[in-house]
């Protein structure tokens, strides 16, 4: 990567643009482009400072859009672009924006947590045809794998303490770690958005919610090597619709509760969700020895194919590999979920309901459930149910998947701990 210490004419003339905007505006959009601010957008000299300069001129105007034109290649070392901005700003991405591709261009000291940061923004918008590519394959391949078997690696994209953002239409790929993320946030639109990484590439997460309520994410096609999307602790009013995830770990609620610590999870709905290739179908995992509650959540109209393990709850979860996790009597409340019309195949096991003995899961029902082992699966178990309280509705196949107890057969458990 060649960063140039010329000031070019293109970034003057940018620069002086700037200035001349007015601090708002009521006629029609403005369009700023990068290459007015200096951009070389020839995918080798670092474009940050040209992207930072247009996002700052934009930010004062309202309804103006910063535009990374189509047919060029923009790489971009890692950045923040934050508000308060005027209002309905957008980033219109039509060309490719590219990550560095080498360890060495991070900065040594400390390697940053995220590439593209946006924070404190209200009605925000990224949309376009174009690409944002992380290039940790490239990068893989050249540092024979130091990229992710050593020190932190950085979301892609991530969005903090931001409200009514939309994202959509397009293409993210090749993330070292999580490729979409927002936290602290609220009012999310994800539309007919593509992320896509190798089913080998680990802790590639799609979408990844923390303390983020009121989100929409439709019609989008996710391919990682871990969860396609993460719902951590402080998430509500989460709807999924309309969503492929091929491969990947499937759609997660948790891991939650590490470290004893509290976790919320509520109304969640995940519907007409096509899952392939994949470890886990739908999820829910949490720690031992955690506080908190998950409730109310729904998956439905859920087809999956040749999926390890289709239907999923984990209060012994651990991801320490070899390492085992100490066994707590605490577990974060799981209660009110639903499974209605999960259908398809599995390779592994068609279910697995593993609760808390000291707190069972509560309110769970399966209702018209069709899971069979998929053609060729070398080797299939029956499903398990471990204090695991609700019913069954409807046809349910293979018999043992409904092995719910009934829930007047509960016993008596410790009095909840937490406050959600």
């Amino acid at each position: 990567m060649r960063s140039s210490v010329v000031v070019s004419a293109a970034f003057l003339a940018g620069a002086l643009l700037s200035l001349a905007l007015p601090a708002s505006s009521t006629g029609r959009p403005t369009t700023l482009s990068v290459l007015s601010f200096g951009a070389a957008a020839d995918g080798v000299t670092d474009d940050a400072e040209a992207l930072v300069a247009a996002w700052r001129a934009a930010c004062r105007v309202a309804r103006a859009t910063v535009l990374l034109p189509a047919g060029h290649r923009f790489l971009v070392s890692p950045v923040t672009l934050q508000g308060p901005c005027s209002a309905r700003l957008t980033l219109q991405v039509d060309g490719t924006v590219m990550a560095p591709p080498d360890m060495d261009s991070w900065p040594k000291s400390r390697r940053p947590l995220q590439w593209l940061n946006f924070k404190w923004l209200d009605g925000f918008t990224v949309q376009g045809a174009g690409v944002v590519d992380g290039q940790s394959i490239a990068s893989l391949q050249r540092s024979t794998g130091h990229w992710h078997s050593s020190g932190a690696k950085p979301t892609l994209v991530r969005f903090y303490s931001s409200f009514n953002v939309t994202v959509r239409n397009i293409r993210i790929s090749n993330s070292p770690q999580c490729h979409l993320k927002f936290d602290s946030s609220g009012g999310i639109k994800v539309k007919n958005v593509t992320i896509s990484s190798p089913g080998d590439s680990p802790n590639t997460d799609g979408i990844h919610l923390q303390n983020t309520r009121d989100v929409e994410i439709r019609s989008s096609s996710i391919g990682c090597g871990d969860d396609c999307v993460s719902i951590q602790t402080g998430c509500s009013n989460v709807h999924m619709k309309n969503i492929l995830c091929n491969p990947g770990h499937g759609i997660s609620v948790g891991g939650l509760g590490k470290d004893n610590s509290l976790a919320c999870v509520s109304d969640v709905v995940a519907e007409n969700i096509n899952i392939q290739n994949a470890l886990y179908g739908v999820r829910i995992k949490t720690w031992q020895g955690g506080v908190g509650s998950v409730r109310n959540i729904t998956f439905s109209n859920v087809r999956v194919a040749n999926v390890a393990t289709p239907i999923a709850i984990d209060q012994f979860y651990c991801d320490r590999g070899g390492a085992r996790c100490a066994n707590r009597s605490g577990a974060v409340a799981i209660t009110g979920v639903a499974y209605r019309r999960v259908v398809g195949t599995y390779s592994f096991q068609p279910a697995r309901l593993a609760c808390s003995d000291a707190r069972p899961c509560t309110g769970v029902t399966m209702v018209d459930v069709h899971l069979s082992p998929a053609a060729g699966a070398p080797g299939t178990v029956a499903p398990l149910c471990w204090n695991t309280y609700g019913e069954a509705r409807g046809t349910v196949e293979p018999l043992g998947v409904g092995c719910l107890q009934r829930s007047n057969a509960m016993p008596l458990t410790q009095p909840f701990n937490y406050t959600c």
